[in-house]
């Protein structure tokens, strides 16, 4: 039986989110091509239609985050990317290093659920997560309203303070700490803006 190219999308769609989930909960090496497609009630043979590899599904789930989950966390955030201003820019950092970000595993940008196995892992993946970073990047320079030779160093420096930020209070699990190093990224964050 042939099926539509939409349901071939659906599905392939399917199994990318379903990868993502896993990925940010167990990380690249103890996801398995099996608890993927068990996770989307398919079989395992089905798995080869879609992708070539478990690298190639793990690059387009990071790739995914942007336009899918991320996409969702933005409009709940308040944030419109077509729309790039201080103010967008404030939501976006306030948004990031919020407690429901960190508390939110299965949602968490790539950046910050999955920098130890990305900078292990091929070239595709890299390229994946780097475009995530650029596309973070670009909204806070896009955002700012000076007009100093100083917004792309402002920018990395402020998507550093949050990505870093948020991966420091990841390691330190309901602490006062993390709380601390969360506010001092946002309070920093914000001044750049």
């Amino acid at each position: 039986m042939s099926y539509s190219s939409e349901h071939k999308l659906l599905v392939r769609n399917k199994i990318i989110e379903a990868a993502r989930v896993l990925f940010n909960r167990h990380g690249f090496k103890d996801v398995t091509i099996d608890m993927i497609m068990q996770q989307t009630g398919l079989t395992r043979g089905g798995f080869y239609n879609h992708f070539k590899s478990k690298e190639a599904l793990y690059s387009e789930a990071v790739s995914s985050f942007l336009m899918g989950r991320g996409a969702q966390w933005r409009f709940d955030a308040g944030v419109d990317t077509n729309n790039p201003n201080q103010e967008m820019s404030k939501r976006m950092i306030k948004s990031y290093l919020s407690s429901e970000h960190l508390a939110d595993l299965d949602g968490q940008c790539p950046m910050i659920a999955l920098p130890s196995d990305v900078e292990r892992s091929n070239p595709e993946v890299r390229a994946s997560y780097q475009r995530l970073l650029e596309s973070m990047v670009s909204m806070f320079e896009l955002g700012m309203v000076n007009q100093d030779n100083k917004k792309r160093q402002k920018a990395l420096s402020i998507t550093a303070l949050c990505v870093g930020g948020m991966i420091l209070a990841k390691t330190l699990p309901d602490s006062a700490l993390a709380k601390e190093v969360q506010n001092a990224a946002r309070l920093v964050a914000n001044e750049l803006t």
